[in-house]
């Protein structure tokens, strides 16, 4: 079974807030590339199969509604939540574990306004 995600887009209304808050509760370098009608910043997708991007530009309007994308937070979420909001961010779902017991998730808004999810199996 392959993976049914590919790529994902997060938007930014300040691409350099976004690029810091992401790094920050990751601990990751992301490099930021400026295109003729975007800015985008990758987060580091070697050895991924799901490419990851930020993106400032004509189009790209943060939401709390909508797609709830879930990053991956490795074996326990609760040391990337702990950064959320002294990164800038707000929890909106403390860790708390999935009903079928396959982990756990958390919700958060980041800088931008972008509801998201974090997921890991501790």
């Amino acid at each position: 079974m392959h993976s049914f995600a590919s790529i994902f887009e997060i938007p930014a209304t300040d691409i350099t807030r976004a690029v810091k808050f992401y790094s920050r509760i990751f601990a990751v370098s992301i490099e930021t590339i400026d295109m003729p009608e975007m800015t985008m910043a990758l987060f580091p997708y070697e050895g991924q199969s799901t490419v990851g991007v930020i993106v400032q530009g004509e189009g790209y309007t943060p939401s709390s509604t909508g797609v709830t994308l879930y990053l991956n937070a490795g074996e326990d979420l609760q040391q990337v939540l702990s950064k959320v909001e002294e990164s800038g961010g707000k929890i909106l779902t403390p860790k708390t574990p999935h009903a079928d017991e396959s982990g756990f998730f958390a919700l958060f808004i980041d800088t931008e306004g972008n509801r998201l999810g974090l997921h890991s199996p501790k």
